[in-house]
């Protein structure tokens, strides 16, 4: 397909892949290992990615998967996952990250997916394409874990042991475990075999100069970790926490703060994890930055709004805005013991917002209220605001399953 400015966009070829990994390679400025190279095709096919040519030169890039992403009321739905979207530095406002996506988006029409979703590195980008950050998290850091007393009363469920992550039996119980946890969760992804054989891989780029990983199992959870250590001490980076059960998330926290020769825990954090209610002293675990994790733009807003759950019955009408590829309109949200019908409606809206704000709700990780009072929802019916904001709040907050 050819642009107004000369460039073209087409699929890529397995002939791509070079000068694909030079452009993401210099987009984001890190260098890839060897066992990320081997893995990557299949994580993100190189068949599925489209590239932006001057001539013959790879000037854009974006590729997607097919992810199966749970929603709130342990359903899943299949969504377009999108990476590695990138511009060469020498071909910067050309319009050619707009000519990527409407390619990219009218393939994910094609196949009829209702969500699009993506990691970003910059916040400022994607608004203006119908999305906006729809999971957050917090990065937190536990000094002295020594001093971390659990609070008298909480059991201790024992049940821990420790692991090599890549041994079969190790893999396998991640995997399992895994893969109860995500079904759990909003916003978890099921994650592909060539990403189980990543992690375990453990590519240098990923261990920030710590060691690589360690493991403790329980029969419901489990806990992956690195150690590093530098003149103020040792650090116990926490790469990934996922428990189903409450005794699990105790048992592997009692092990973790107990660690011998650990200074400090460092890790990410859910909005609704219990560990600083677990302690009798919860300002040990310190927020020390909060982010976006996951970016969602709603495809189909029937399909979408159907497809997950709701707290309580709800009748509202909300008008969409959607300036990028004109799927909004006016839609009747009707839900019936937490079941919801969404259709095109004439009716007149109580609500009205953008397609990003639907997306940035969706997970029920952010209040329509708050969008609201920034002016990002325009109330017509304050009684359907209340009401459209309580039936999207979860029993769980939301969490990304995987980076990517």
């Amino acid at each position: 397909m050819a642009s107004t400015n000369g460039i073209t966009v087409r699929s890529a070829t397995t002939a791509d892949r070079p000068a694909i990994v030079q452009l993401v390679e210099t987009c984001f400025g890190m260098r890839y290992d060897k066992d990320e190279l081997e893995h990557q095709p299949g994580i993100f096919p190189v068949e599925r990615a489209l590239v932006a040519m001057d001539g013959d030169r790879i000037v854009g890039h974006t590729v997607d998967r097919t992810m199966i992403v749970t929603v709130p009321g342990e359903r899943t739905v299949e969504a377009c996952g999108v990476s590695a979207v990138v511009v060469a530095p020498t071909h910067r406002r050309r319009g050619i990250l707009r000519e990527l996506y409407t390619r990219q988006h009218e393939r994910t029409e094609a196949d009829g997916l209702p969500l699009t979703i993506f990691t970003a590195s910059e916040g400022t980008i994607y608004g203006r394409f119908g999305y906006a950050p729809s999971i957050e998290s917090s990065t937190f850091e536990i000094h002295d874990p020594r001093r971390a007393e659990f609070r008298p009363g909480t059991p201790d469920p024992g049940g821990v042991e420790l692991a090599e992550p890549a041994e079969a039996e190790a893999e396998a119980h991640l995997r399992e475990v895994y893969d109860r946890w995500r079904r759990l969760v909003p916003g978890a992804q099921e994650r592909p075999p060539a990403k189980w054989s990543l992690l375990m891989a453990d590519p240098e780029r990923n261990r920030d100069g710590a060691s690589s990983l360690f493991a403790l199992t329980h029969p419901d959870g489990y806990v992956l970790y690195r150690r590093r250590w530098s003149e103020s001490g040792n650090t116990a980076f926490v790469v990934e926490f996922r428990a189903v059960t409450t005794e699990a998330h105790i048992a592997l926290w009692r092990m973790l703060l107990s660690l011998d020769l650990v200074h400090r825990i460092e890790g990410s954090i859910s909005d609704d994890d219990a560990l600083p209610y677990l302690l009798t002293d919860p300002r040990l675990v310190r927020i020390t930055r909060r982010h976006d994790e996951l970016w969602t733009r709603i495809m189909d807003v029937p399909a979408a709004l159907s497809a997950r759950t709701y707290r309580h019955d709800l009748d509202v009408t909300l008008a969409v805005a959607d300036s990028f590829r004109n799927k909004g309109g006016t839609f009747a949200l009707r839900v019936r013991d937490g079941i919801a019908e969404c259709e095109p409606t004439d009716r007149a809206p109580d609500l009205e917002l953008g397609i990003d704000v639907l997306g940035g709700l969706y997970f029920g990780a952010h209040r329509a209220r708050a969008f609201a009072a920034a002016n990002r929802i325009q109330v017509k019916d304050a009684a359907a605001l209340r009401a459209f904001d309580d039936a999207l709040t979860t029993d769980r907050t939301a969490e990304l399953g995987w980076f990517f």
